[in-house]
């Protein structure tokens, strides 16, 4: 309470009620697998532009061998209308030490030292230039030393880095284009008009390292002023002290490393900390070494953090359909058959890709546009997996609705091709693993989810608040607000509140056992709405009757 020593007048704020709490995003995506380069951390990306800066592009021809499905996956997850990821990307041991680096002189005992975002043979890819600044004025003291530095990337052979980068003509010079030999950059990055000056606003290393996508800059030996850097006045390639032949890595990779600062952490255990991960992807989970090693690491990670649902495929040749079983038994986990195939565009050659990413965008586009308890079920896969190519259909197999009869009450799902009767390629299952009839269907569980991760960080304010009867019923006028308006927005049964959902906070529900050792116990039950997977029409003659 406040203390009134003077006379006067005091104004006070009071709460004006419950507390409001507001609903948890369900669309953000996790990917953990192989790309051309980038950070090992996990990183947002918001567009599939943005991913090719960061990650780089599609792999070509035999690459997709090296360089996994993740990039794939991406792309279809933005295509089905995904519109967060996080990537974390993998690498074998061996590569995860190799990180390019290349030292520039920039006076006396003073170094710039450009690093590779990411380790891995792409590094040595990147070169970086040297040159004036375009406002560079030697008459002036503020502008007297300022440079330029332009940095390009070229794509190479996944197995080793590219040679003879440093010989190629100079990509900036107007005529270079012209030039014998020329090659044009995959990316070009230009920082114009840096400085050497720490205290800069326009220091060197505060501008690259903000905006770079490619580099990153630090220094080595005692500040310097006025000063530009040398020895690179034309383009020079980050050096790697030993190329590694990317491979497949063991599952252990995949699941990342959680030791040191958790800005470092990476693969499943860097996903971990992040909350806003509600669906998991791991592309190479289909491969036949990897398909029970990670379908266990992805059930595990879900089913620890409580907040994130996994969906899982099955290899490309998964066997006879009729003798196919769920990989694990998991609410948290959905697996899917069969792949697709889509027509590589730069080398026309036929790919058999994953379905998991583009999955992963049906599941936030159907977040989106009807609501998380709406299950991800018969809506429309798009991109370029729509065409036939080579003579066949864009699934391989084709799973008949024979064969799905087998494969639905055993929990596996299917993705069909509808195109004979207008309604194009379609998701055709909406089950999880689970053999727990209370948690059968994908829309149930991942309601749970939202609802529980939801009331958890809406409630926080209530940890060290007396626990006493204001307290409770604060606590019920804010749950109850929450669930109100899932129930309004359709994600819980009934027609009135009541028939909803009940939230209990009270002497019924906590002895005084319970309050002196300082545990406040809400109960909350919930009725959620569940999809209607078999759809029946009785229909019968009825007999006209004459009206008298």
């Amino acid at each position: 309470m406040p203390e009134y020593l003077s006379p006067g007048i005091y104004i006070e704020e009071v709460p004006s009620g419950p507390v409001p709490i507001q609903g948890v995003s369900t669309g953000t995506a996790g990917f953990v697998g192989r790309c051309e380069r980038g950070p090992l951390q996990p990183t947002l990306v918001m567009s599939w532009l943005e991913f090719q800066q960061r990650f780089g592009g599609l792999p070509r021809g035999d690459e997709i061998d090296k360089l996994g499905y993740l990039p794939h996956a991406v792309q279809g997850f933005f295509q089905n209308g995904g519109q967060r990821a996080y990537i974390a990307r993998v690498l074998d041991a061996d590569s995860a030490l190799k990180l390019a680096r290349l030292e520039v002189a920039s006076g006396k005992d003073r170094k710039l030292v450009i690093d590779a975002i990411g380790p891995g043979n792409a590094g040595a890819n990147v070169l970086v230039k040297f040159d004036e600044g375009s406002l560079r004025d030697p008459k002036t003291k503020e502008q007297a030393d300022l440079f330029r530095m332009s940095v390009v990337y070229y794509r190479g052979d996944p197995d080793a880095p590219s040679e003879g980068l440093e010989d190629l003509p100079d990509p900036d010079l107007p005529d270079s284009g012209t030039s014998p030999g020329f090659r044009e950059p995959t990316m070009r990055e230009t920082f114009d008009n840096l400085s050497l000056d720490p205290h800069a606003p326009n220091h060197v290393a505060k501008v690259v390292n903000a905006a770079s996508k490619l580099i990153r800059i630090s220094e080595t030996g005692p500040p310097l002023f006025g000063a530009i850097p040398k020895a690179a006045t034309a383009y020079r390639a980050l050096g790697i002290a030993k190329p590694v032949a990317p491979r497949i890595p063991d599952p252990a990779a995949y699941q990342g490393s959680d030791s040191g600062d958790p800005a470092e952490w990476t693969g499943l255990k860097g996903l971990a900390k992040i909350d806003e991960v509600a669906i998991l992807c791991i592309p190479d989970q289909g491969l036949e070494s990897l398909f029970k090693p990670l379908t266990v690491a992805m059930k595990e990670h879900c089913e620890a953090v409580g907040r994130c649902f996994a969906i899982a495929q099955f290899p490309q040749d998964p066997g006879p359909l009729g003798k196919l079983n769920p990989p694990t038994d998991s609410s948290y986990v959905a697996v899917y058959v069969p792949w697709f195939r889509v027509q590589d565009p730069e080398t026309a050659e036929l790919l058999t890709l994953p379905p998991s990413g583009h999955l992963a965008g049906v599941y936030a586009r159907t977040d989106m546009d009807r609501g998380v308890h709406k299950a991800p079920a018969n809506e429309t896969l798009l991109g370029p997996i729509l065409q036939d190519v080579q003579g066949g259909g864009p699934f391989q197999p084709t799973i008949t609705a024979a064969q799905q009869e087998v494969l639905n009450p055993r929990n596996i799902n299917v993705l069909r091709d509808f195109r004979a009767e207008g309604r194009g390629l379609r998701v055709w299952g909406a089950r999880t693993t689970s053999s727990s009839p209370d948690w059968r269907y994908i829309s149930v569980r991942r309601l749970f989810i939202y609802l529980e991760h939801s009331i958890r960080l809406g409630t926080q304010w209530v940890v060290f608040e007396a626990n006493d009867d204001f307290t409770w019923e604060r606590v019920r006028s804010s749950v109850s607000g929450f669930l109100n308006t899932a129930w309004r927005n359709g994600a819980l049964m009934g027609t009135t509140p009541d028939q909803a959902y009940f939230v209990r906070c009270d002497r019924t529900t906590m002895t005084q056992n319970d309050i002196d050792n300082g545990r406040l116990i809400c109960e909350i039950g919930v009725a959620p709405v569940k999809p209607a997977e078999f759809i029946i029409f009785r229909i019968g003659q009825k007999t006209a009757e004459v009206q008298s």
